[in-house]
């Protein structure tokens, strides 16, 4: 069966959440509730250091979560004579995300419609919702504030950030992608960059709803998929690269052995058989470090239907195109570049960075034989993610690379009344090469996909 008649794009849509917690906290600034936090604050601090000194085995995550919001509300009804009973319920709340989570950020990361998180500075946090970023009105006491939850982010897996090492990767429990820099090369003081991990993975259902590709470009990649094409998803930052990998990767068929390879272990396969590996940095003496390449590298031994690299942006790409050049067929991955063209010249420049003195020639012919298909995806002006090239790389022609468009989305520039881009997605009336390999698979292929 199809993706078409599998697809029941009839039903009832589920309206989608934009409200925000962050939006919806009002102002606090007066002195009595400010005296109020801070004596509660010390007095949790010191009940909670007293009762781990008497306590020599380790606290369970659940009974340590129930011991805080009692000590805390004790604390906050010891001190709060004065105070009304919702100001109470809010300093109970903001001093048990002081002490259990990562402080101000709680409230904008249980917020399911924003998509990204900047901490610049105390004093300023923006927020990316469908799109678009607008300011909150969350803020941090102070520099120190905004180190403690960095502290809370990077413990947990091991990293360490100071003036000697500024920059981290990191990530949260869900998954979520952070990146940290501080003093002293950030000058605006200690910046956060979360990339907020989705609980439902979005599927390719999701992506119609959103208009992110059409019915036929739909069906095309999935037969992409299923029929062992290399796919590379081309794009620029937060045009939703990852989150079309994750969509793709749900295609491949659950009797596969697939290893994912990444950064930070963003993706999240719902088949059985999957293998998940992650970069590691080198520690404080510059030691240890395992990079992608490295993870490439070991995957051919580890007898992968499937390879799926999170994203290339080094030498590991000359590995990558040799894993696909040579019997695993089917590999996924992302990589930077604003269109296909663009992208076949960062394969290029990535495979020199491996350090091989390969001709120019040569390497071409390798992207030439490896990849089979590229997906653009591009953030559009008004906020939306949509794929807008899907191209197929048919061979060489003396030393140029040759590709044709299947499908591409073309817009007029112009915001419909409910501020939408206005535009439609074409099939450029081209059969790709690869069909008979689709078909002599027993891949279901429909030559109506392909007419204009």
């Amino acid at each position: 069966m199809g993706l078409l008649e599998r697809l029941d794009l009839k039903q009832e849509e589920k309206p989608i959440h934009v409200g925000s917690i962050a939006e919806t906290v009002p102002p606090r600034h007066t002195e009595n509730y400010q005296e109020l936090r801070a004596k509660a604050h010390m007095e949790v601090i010191e009940r909670i250091n007293k009762h781990r000194g008497h306590n020599t085995a380790p606290d369970k995550d659940g009974d340590l979560s129930q011991l805080v919001r009692e000590i805390i509300d004790d604390a906050v009804n010891q001190y709060g004579r004065e105070i009304n009973i919702t100001e109470k319920h809010r300093i109970s709340h903001e001093l048990y995300n002081e002490v259990i989570g990562l402080g101000p950020l709680e409230q904008l990361l249980g917020d399911d419609s924003i998509s990204e998180i900047m901490v610049n500075g105390p004093d300023q946090i923006y927020i990316e919702r469908n799109g678009k970023l607008s300011l909150s009105n969350i803020r941090f006491r102070d520099n120190e504030h905004v180190l403690n939850v960095i502290d809370k982010i990077v413990a947990p897996i091991g990293r360490h950030v100071d003036e000697a090492s500024p920059m981290v990767d990191a990530r949260l429990k869900d998954g979520s992608r952070v990146n940290i820099i501080i003093n002293p090369v950030s000058l605006t003081g200690p910046v956060i960059t979360i990339r907020k991990f989705s609980q439902n993975p979005l599927t390719v259902k999701d992506l119609l709803r959103f208009n992110s590709l059409s019915i036929p470009m739909a069906a095309f990649i999935e037969a992409c998929v299923k029929g062992r094409m290399n796919i590379v998803v081309s794009g620029g930052t937060g045009s939703g690269k990852t989150t079309l990998l994750n969509v793709l990767s749900g295609f491949i068929p659950d009797t596969e052995r697939i290893i994912t390879i990444e950064d930070a272990a963003e993706l999240r396969l719902m088949q059985q058989h999957v293998i998940t590996l992650e970069s590691r940095p080198a520690n404080l003496e510059g030691k240890g470090q395992i990079s992608i390449r490295d993870l490439v590298r070991n995957a051919l031994r580890m007898r992968p239907d499937r390879i799926v690299v999170g994203e290339v942006r080094g030498g590991e790409a000359l590995d990558m195109l040799q894993a696909m050049n040579t019997g695993h067929d089917g590999s996924l991955t992302t990589a930077h570049a604003n269109s296909p063209r663009d992208m076949l010249s960062r394969l290029e420049t990535m495979v020199l960075m491996s350090g091989m003195d390969l001709p120019i020639k040569a390497i071409r012919e390798q992207v030439a034989s490896a990849v089979d298909v590229i997906i653009q995806q591009s953030r559009m002006i008004d906020g939306s993610r949509k794929i807008t090239n899907i191209c197929e790389v048919t061979g060489m022609e003396g030393d140029v690379i040759v590709t044709q468009d299947i499908f591409r989305y073309e817009s007029s520039g112009e915001l419909d009344d409910t501020g939408k881009l206005k535009g439609r997605f074409r099939a450029m009336g081209t059969v790709p090469q690869f069909i008979q390999r689709l078909t002599a698979d027993g891949v279901f292929v429909d030559s109506t996909w392909f007419s204009e």
